[in-house]
């Protein structure tokens, strides 16, 4: 019992204090998956997708709570746009 109580403690605690990294990490992973989809981005795509990269990164050279989260939206719609492209549709 006292482990339970031990370990639900510690995962609130947790999840607590990790939404304020959590935003600047969403950047740099949503950034990171768009690297690794370069490959599977079709090519008349692919000056777009450079463009949405380079705003997202501007956004996060802010270092502000708003640059991170337009980095996010930014890097989280060309994410969308690339899945749309490979399944064929908008």
């Amino acid at each position: 019992m006292k482990r339970s109580v031990l370990l639900g403690l510690f995962v609130t605690v947790s999840l607590m204090a990790s939404p304020s990294f959590a935003a600047e990490d969403l950047c740099a992973v949503n950034l990171k998956t768009i690297e690794n989809a370069k490959a599977q981005t079709p090519p008349e795509m692919s000056d777009q997708v450079m463009d949405s990269v380079k705003k997202a990164q501007a956004d996060q050279a802010k270092g502000t709570k708003e640059g991170t989260n337009d980095c996010i939206a930014e890097t989280e719609q060309t994410i969308q746009q690339i899945k749309n492209a490979n399944k064929g549709g908008k």
